[in-house]
């Protein structure tokens, strides 16, 4: 009766192996690198990164799956965002995405590296995006402000799922990060702060399905009065267009978010070929 189960179970593990996508092989369970050009080309830089990895996330960073972020793929969206562009010795910040750690999503940033964008920064712009599962770890081998890791971050969640984000969602959730760097940087706003009044403002305007700019920029305006929070009228008004962009992409957003579960399985968790051998015995 053993035999017949366990054999049950091994054609039940080859079909489900036909049917992930090529992120979900065997070897690399739903983990992949983005490492920056600058970084990728550097031997020093890209040991210093891959011992973050190894560290923080207990892995074997030559046993995963990996992908090189160029300048070419930074300036995509950074183009149409800050209008900034880099040069393929400036793409430092490296990220290792983990779909296998159930649970919502987590971020893990080197602080000692990554001195602007905070790890609640990054969850909220890929919530943004419909991205709520896996562990993120994100790390550079120079200091370095961090905006440019999130599109790093996005690549590798495609590579693990072999799902597309659609190019609104990664341009809406670039631009909130872009816009919240600016804003700690020029005003005298903290990281927190401002990730808090960002994720407070993003859920009064998804509730209320609100799109209208003035109607946004009130309800920031209100937001900073309330809790004595200084910002510019500028940083007030580009913080509403970026909210209003998030809302604007949520149709493609749940589409995406849909996508996803549907490959991972589940909407709390990741996958793990290993766990479902340990729940038979095997």
């Amino acid at each position: 009766m053993r035999k017949s189960v366990i054999g049950i179970i091994l054609l039940s593990i080859v079909i489900v192996g036909i049917a992930l996508p090529m992120g979900f092989s065997a070897q690399q369970g739903g983990k992949v690198i983005t490492y920056g050009e600058t970084t990728y080309n550097n031997a020093n830089y890209k040991s210093n990164v891959d011992n973050f990895f190894s560290q923080q996330a207990h892995v074997d960073p030559s046993n995963i799956q990996s992908k090189i972020i160029t300048a070419s793929d930074v300036n995509k969206i950074s183009g149409t965002i800050s209008q900034r562009t880099y040069g393929s010795d400036q793409i430092f910040s490296s990220a290792l995405v983990d779909l296998d750690e159930n649970g919502a999503i987590k971020v893990t940033v080197d602080k000692a590296q990554v001195t602007v964008v905070t790890a609640d920064m990054y969850i909220s712009a890929l919530k943004s995006a419909g991205i709520t599962h896996g562990h993120v770890y994100v790390t550079s081998p120079v200091p370095a402000t961090g905006e440019s890791a999130l599109a790093g971050i996005m690549h590798a969640y495609e590579e693990a799922t072999n799902v597309q984000i659609p190019e609104a969602v990664q341009e809406a959730a670039n631009q909130e990060i872009y816009t919240e760097t600016q804003i700690v940087e020029n005003d005298n706003v903290s990281a927190d702060q401002l990730t808090k009044m960002v994720d407070d403002v993003k859920e009064t305007v998804q509730n209320n399905n609100i799109t209208d700019h003035t109607t946004i920029v009130n309800i920031i305006q209100n937001y900073t009065i309330n809790n004595n929070i200084n910002m510019t009228n500028s940083s007030i008004e580009n913080l509403a267009t970026s909210i209003g962009q998030v809302q604007t992409v949520q149709g493609d957003v749940q589409s995406y978010s849909n996508q996803v579960n549907q490959v991972i399985g589940n909407t709390s968790g990741g996958f793990s070929l290993d766990g479902l051998l340990s729940r038979f015995g095997l």
